[in-house]
């Protein structure tokens, strides 16, 4: 069953269009990976389906809930009460933590549940523990961002992206902003969460993570798909020219 519906999306900033005519589907429990060069429309394309940017065309449906469609040449949005709905089917990591400076670890992860979901803060520090622990991250629980290390950050913004129990998550370059050695504690994570059948859209430039977790690749370049299947047959046998070419220098 389609979790994500993405129809005919555009999105275009001035006179650059950024999203030209991006079509695709994510399934229930499915773990898609968005690859291709830098200014391709990878991480604009997720910010759109999350609310961060406002598409101009096409049409977005997110666990069978329409967020916007296409009218007369111009985007409609669903109403105010539809949009907070959909906004709690989905969570967002991003590559540069944001998490709050100001706040421990703790907080940082109950500051959503209680006021988001309304829950006690006896609950939400209650799931805060099992997901702190999930993480690794137990004993860091007192601490304050500036006290932990890049890969300990990206954990602790998983944990408060997953304390709203979202449908789906996504991911927009999750160790873009760590060194190699970190990178490795955040991929391992998210093979656990997909072992666990969460769906996950991810941006990635880590091409070896990409072929060995995600159910399905998406190749993008310049505003389009260019080419999307099954990791083993795009890593392995991609039909494109550009696709070939861009992943060369993975596969040499």
């Amino acid at each position: 069953m389609a979790i994500l519906e993405v129809k005919n999306l555009s999105k275009t900033f001035g006179d650059l269009k950024v999203l030209k005519d991006i079509s695709f589907d994510v399934n229930q429990g499915e773990v898609v990976a968005i690859i291709g060069p830098s200014g391709s429309g990878k991480s604009t394309l997720l910010r759109c389906i999350t609310m961060l940017e406002r598409a101009d065309g096409g049409e977005i449906n997110v666990c069978g809930m329409n967020m916007m469609k296409t009218e007369k040449d111009k985007a409609v949005f669903a109403p105010k009460k539809i949009l907070r709905q959909i906004r709690l089917k989905i969570g967002l990591v991003f590559q540069n933590f944001n998490l709050f400076p100001h706040m421990s670890v703790m907080q940082n992860v109950i500051e959503a549940p209680t006021h988001v979901l309304k829950q006690t803060k006896k609950e939400a520090r209650a799931n805060a523990e099992k997901l702190l622990l999930k993480m690794g991250l137990q004993e860091k629980a007192k601490s304050y961002p500036c006290e932990l290390s890049g890969g300990q950050q990206q954990r602790v913004s998983i944990a408060r992206a997953l304390a709203l129990s979202p449908e789906i998550l996504f991911f927009d370059e999750p160790t873009s902003a760590l060194d190699p050695e970190l990178t490795g504690e955040i991929l391992k994570v998210i093979k656990e969460l997909a072992k666990e059948k969460m769906t996950m859209v991810i941006v990635t430039h880590e091409m070896a993570f990409a072929r060995e977790v995600a159910n399905h690749v998406i190749f993008m370049d310049g505003g389009y798909i260019v080419e999307e299947g099954h990791p083993e047959e795009l890593f392995g046998n991609s039909k494109n020219e550009r696709t070939k070419q861009f992943l060369q220098r993975y596969n040499s």
